[in-house]
């Protein structure tokens, strides 16, 4: 593809290349550049691409986008924001598949996956197309699954994932926005057909700063959408809605003058039920997942194919049918008197999401094992110690994804939440052993909540990853297995 095409709509400050020069390839890694590419000088937080100019010329790049002319004599083009940049000629090279594509965005502190799995299996009920999916837990293109980096990952790999959805055959996409990937510009340009926007809680200040910083970041997804929807229940919906440059509905299980609201809402230890209230009319809602937030998650999901013009009351319909999302208070078979769930919550709203949803159904007592991220933000140690003493009958503090943090340090900063409560608990650092000894100490009628790890089937210690995957634990302890 010729260089004039990929800049197309591209601001360009300062041109030195050749307009008709062919390009065969975009990349923001030296070390994955391929002899005709276009390089990426992308300024990021632990290196600088600029440092690695000269790296990606060796392995025969043949042009550089970048902030800082580089000292080389290879065509450069200089635009303000490489980040922009990437996400602009990513989308260039392959042909804007966002354009071909109807996409729903769901941006939020908690509910995404399982809000993104919800629309995405409604949709493919509903429209008989596929719909591919960009999450947390694994990307899905054209019904194949394959395992996620994060949750919204760089702007060259999501192009690249729209590309493969439409040439798959997919019709629709679905996809979890991060606030981080909002403000590193890697959705720049997409233009999502619906965006929706679950909630707000502690979470990610080391990034942003405070709540209303985080908060904004979140709202620039409605800028860049043709239809919104919010939580009207959230204190920071009126963000979202102020900022928001397209039409807005709103959910509610409070409020009875939301666009869409929950209404005569049972729970039970099997799921959730409630009568939807549209401008379409009253429309029955069953979720095989207990709790609160499935009457949000279903909200949520149900605003977004209104948004996508199809029926609410088949999209109710459909929901009964959808099974619960891995690592989503998924319930592991025991044959034991007592049940052990796996979440993934890792954050003090999902934390405590979970826990009083258990408490509502539990008969015997709530045991909470749970740890918290190294290298993540420090100030929800205490808080989420705080929320699993008020939940719980018993706790059990262990060690989550230390990464570069000394586990016990991390331990550490949660016990002081649990200082003055009279709920008991014990300290065990290795995550097997403390899922053993939980176990092994179980009462007739206990739920034993495993947080924090979910889906993920590994423990990442310093830089490695190690395989954990707590489903084995459990059979093992229950094997009788060392």
């Amino acid at each position: 593809m010729k260089l004039k095409e990929i800049l197309r709509d591209v601001e360009v400050l300062d041109l030195q290349a050749d307009m008709e020069l062919e390009i065969s390839g975009i990349s923001c890694d030296s070390r994955k550049t391929k002899p005709g590419d276009l390089f990426v000088a992308v300024k990021g937080f632990e290196s600088d691409g600029h440092k690695f100019v000269a790296k990606a010329v060796e392995k025969g790049a043949v042009c550089v986008l970048c902030e800082d002319m580089p000292e080389t004599d290879i065509p450069c083009i200089r635009m303000a924001n490489t980040r922009v940049g990437l996400a602009a000629v990513s989308a260039n090279f392959l042909g804007r598949p966002a354009e071909k594509l109807k996409i729903v965005g769901v941006t939020g502190t908690s509910g995404k996956t399982t809000t993104t799995t919800l629309i995405r299996e409604l949709i493919e009920k509903l429209t008989g197309e596929m719909c591919g999916l960009i999450g947390t837990n694994v990307n899905i293109v054209g019904g194949v699954e394959t395992e996620a980096s994060r949750t919204t990952p760089e702007s060259i790999e999501v192009q690249q994932l729209l590309y493969d959805m439409v040439e798959a055959g997919c019709k629709y996409a679905v996809m979890e926005v991060s606030s981080h990937a909002l403000c590193l510009s890697r959705v720049y340009g997409i233009p999502f057909e619906a965006a929706v926007y679950t909630n707000l809680s502690l979470d990610h200040l080391d990034f942003h700063g405070t709540m209303e910083e985080y908060a904004k970041a979140k709202a620039l997804l409605f800028r860049q959408a043709r239809h919104g929807s919010v939580n009207l229940d959230d204190e920071y919906a009126s963000v979202m809605l102020e900022a928001a440059e397209c039409p807005m509905m709103t959910y509610s299980a409070r409020d009875n003058e939301a666009d869409l609201v929950a209404k005569d809402i049972r729970f039970s230890a099997g799921g959730v039920r409630f009568i939807a209230v549209s401008d379409e009319g009253l429309d029955t809602v069953k979720m095989r997942i207990p709790g609160r937030f499935s009457v949000y998650n279903a909200l949520s999901a149900l605003s977004a194919l209104k948004m996508l013009g199809l029926p609410v009351a088949d999209a109710a319909k459909a929901l009964a049918e959808c099974p619960g999302v891995k690592g989503r208070a998924e319930v592991v078979p025991t044959g034991t008197d007592y049940t052990v769930l796996i979440d993934y919550a890792h954050k003090p709203d999902a934390l405590e999401n979970i826990l009083s949803t258990i408490r509502e159904c539990a008969e015997g007592r709530v045991v909470t094992l749970f740890g918290c991220g190294g290298d993540r933000d420090r100030t929800k140690r205490p808080v989420m110690g705080e929320i699993a003493a008020r939940y719980s009958d018993f706790v059990v503090v262990t060690s989550d994804n230390p990464r570069t943090e000394d586990p016990m340090a991390i331990i550490g900063e949660i016990l002081p939440g649990l200082k003055g409560s009279k709920t008991p608990y014990k300290v065990i650092e290795n995550r097997p052993q403390a899922i053993r000894w939980a176990m092994e100490n179980a009462q007739p009628g206990d739920t034993i909540v495993l947080a924090g790890k979910g889906q993920e089937t590994y423990q990442e210690i310093g830089h490695e990853k190690f395989h954990l995957d707590e489903r084995e634990v459990v059979r093992d302890v229950l094997a009788g297995k060392a």
